[in-house]
């Protein structure tokens, strides 16, 4: 069930567009989705779809191709590792099981803590700067040798454990 709020949410994105075309909105609808409940369930596929009038496997198309759309729960701080070709010609797949080490985790995974989601990724456009990666679909980060992603790692840690 779409709550109030979560319409009209939705009804501010749909009227950016002209009425014939409300599927446009698409993306900030399952956007919108995701930050109210962390990630797009199937059925939150299926509301979505109804609420736009478009076939459910269309919207899944989307949540499926897009890295940043979770389709099950992830952890405080989702960590997407770039292993496209220009990445892994420069670290990349390292920098992956660098983490994968650490967290003690395989990509795909979560921290028994609930923490960290480990992720791969395609091209995050920074392929100069790489190995990159990108934390919770906002930070990107630069040149992770092992010593910046330990550093990244224990820094966000440290910060958890302040607030507990």
């Amino acid at each position: 069930m779409i709550s109030e709020q979560t319409k009209a949410r939705f009804d501010r994105e749909v009227a950016k567009y002209p009425a014939d075309q409300k599927q446009s909105a698409v993306m900030a609808c399952l956007t919108i989705v995701q930050e109210e409940q962390g990630f797009v369930s199937a059925e939150s596929e299926k509301l979505v779809a109804d609420y736009l009038g478009m076939a459910p496997i269309a919207v899944h198309e989307v949540t499926t191709f897009y890295n940043m759309y979770n389709q099950q729960p992830v952890g405080k701080y989702k960590l997407n590792v770039c292993t496209n070709l220009p990445c892994q010609l420069r670290d990349g797949a390292r920098a992956l099981k660098h983490l994968e080490h650490k967290l003690g985790i395989a990509m795909g995974q979560t921290t028994a803590d609930g923490l960290f989601t480990l992720q791969q990724s395609e091209c995050l456009g920074a392929c100069a700067d790489s190995p990159v990666m990108l934390v919770n679909d906002l930070t990107m980060c630069s040149f992770m040798s092992d010593e910046k992603l330990d550093q990244l790692i224990d820094g966000l840690k440290s910060a958890e454990a302040k607030q507990a």
